[in-house]
């Protein structure tokens, strides 16, 4: 099936694809590099889950938009470590982004080997700058060299969880940025029982109730 046929099978939009390219303007390039990753994203999806069936036909917006945000945070970021990868948001998306930035490395971790197969395969067919780990959160901190400058996930575990998982990272002066859904306050009122942190708050350009929570500092209570 060729990339525009795979397109209207899924149902995917041109005018989602407009819009999130105004919430998070790129360049032509990386917009050719993402063109080439949801191709290969939706041939995989016809037989393997890697997003939810109902979000595709705004892929764009919902999906890539809302990893492409992270970028405006950490603006100096090159070294990333994404957590549970799954699909590649955001992981992917953000080696597609600085692909052509000198000394930039996205790790990319998951630990279900038929998803880690895949984020190789975007890789390879973007050319963009990843290195796939296929382990648990947990195995990964010692394998990965640094120094690494932000850690993230979505659509991963709870938040006290990322925090536990992100620690060692940014006790090395790492930041983390994690996606969130509505229930952010929540997950934040039960992390700070196990966590002293000093969140900050940024609302999702992708509208919604998505949130980022950016933590610089993380200490266990």
């Amino acid at each position: 099936m060729t990339s525009s046929a795979q397109t209207k099978a899924f149902n995917i939009s041109a005018d989602d694809k407009a819009a999130a390219l105004a919430l998070t303007p790129i360049s032509r390039e990386i917009e050719a590099r993402l063109d080439r990753y949801v191709a290969l994203l939706l041939e995989w999806q016809a037989k393997t889950n890697l997003v939810a069936p109902s979000t595709l036909p705004t892929l764009w917006t919902r999906h890539i938009a809302d990893s492409l945000q992270l970028l405006s945070l950490a603006p100096s970021a090159k070294a990333w470590v994404d957590l549970g990868s799954g699909g590649g948001f955001p992981g992917v998306v953000l080696a597609c982004a600085l692909a052509e930035v000198p000394g930039a490395r996205i790790h990319l971790v998951e630990r279900i080997a038929k998803k880690a197969a895949f984020l190789r395969e975007a890789i390879r067919v973007t050319g963009a700058p990843g290195t796939v780990h296929l382990a648990d959160i947990g195995d990964t901190v010692d394998r990965i060299p640094g120094p690494i400058d932000c850690v993230t996930a979505r659509a991963l575990a709870p938040l006290h969880q990322l925090i536990g998982f992100a620690e060692p990272w940014v006790k090395k002066g790492a930041k983390a940025l994690f996606l969130k859904g509505q229930d952010v306050e929540a997950e934040l009122t039960e992390a700070t029982k196990y966590w002293k942190i000093a969140p900050e708050l940024h609302s999702s350009r992708t509208g919604g109730q998505g949130w980022i929570v950016e933590l610089g500092s993380i200490e266990r209570r």
